[in-house]
């Protein structure tokens, strides 16, 4: 569970991060945030590995959640477009992790079924 809050926390602080990028153009201030936001993101992305999820549903998980989120907010915030096609492919991000971590369930599922361990 700890692994997951870890991985929130990265999520959201990239995409605070993100934001504030696109905030400083007009609030130069807001730079330190994005920067804060960033630095936040990878120790909270290092801690989410320490806890032992593995790099690939992490990572996934981390950038098309972060893509999705930004995208949205955007919209919210700064009045950006978010089209048909944009939300198909946002959609299509989605169901790219979802199906990687099925993957990686079945692999840790024959793992264990085979004695070994995560």
């Amino acid at each position: 569970m700890r692994k997951w809050l870890y991985l929130a926390s990265a999520v959201s602080a990239e995409v605070t991060g993100t934001l504030a990028l696109k905030g400083a153009l007009d609030s130069p201030a807001l730079y330190l945030v994005a920067v804060l936001g960033y630095g936040a993101a990878f120790i909270f992305l290092s801690l989410t590995l320490r806890a032992g999820m593995p790099l690939g549903i992490a990572y996934g998980i981390w950038g098309a959640t972060g893509v999705a989120l930004t995208a949205v907010l955007a919209l919210v915030f700064f009045a950006e477009p978010l089209t048909p096609v944009m939300l198909v492919g946002l959609a299509c991000i989605m169901a790219g992790v979802i199906l990687v971590e099925l993957g990686n369930r079945e692999n840790v599922m024959d793992e264990t079924s085979n004695g070994e361990s995560e």
